[in-house]
């Protein structure tokens, strides 16, 4: 069962998150098993070395998580996550796809992979989120 109404209701909640909201960073969907988020890359995203920094990548992923934990269960928080950076992005958009491995008890375990608008992945983002 999900804790949002609608994905509507989750996008103004989330709204509150205001480093990924200042980052250019939005959450487009979210249904009971899934959450979808996604950033127009610009230049304000870009590292010393010219690429997409690491930080951004995570941002986006980080969102998705917090969704679909928080759709879970809410309050939902970050217990563990790691992420792999696979590649650079080409295109000029990246979207963060989550979806449930496992959801117990105290715990959820969810999986996020950030393409981008080329549709290469770029990311594998796994998160542990401890319900409170």
């Amino acid at each position: 069962m999900s804790v949002f109404k609608s994905a509507e209701e989750a996008i103004k909640y989330f709204e509150g998150d205001k480093y990924a909201v200042l980052s250019g960073m939005k959450l487009e969907d979210l249904k009971e098993d899934y959450a979808r988020s996604s950033v127009v890359l610009t230049e304000d995203h870009k590292n010393a070395n010219g690429g997409i920094m690491g930080g951004a990548i995570f941002t986006l992923a980080d969102l998705a998580f917090a969704a679909l934990a928080n759709n879970i269960h809410k309050p939902t928080v970050a217990q563990q996550v790691s992420i792999y950076y696979l590649t650079q992005p080409k295109g000029d958009k990246l979207s963060a796809e989550a979806e449930i491995i496992r959801n117990g008890k105290t715990t959820c375990v969810l999986q996020i992979r950030v393409k981008d608008d080329k549709g290469t992945q770029i990311a594998l983002f796994t998160g542990t989120g401890y319900k409170l």
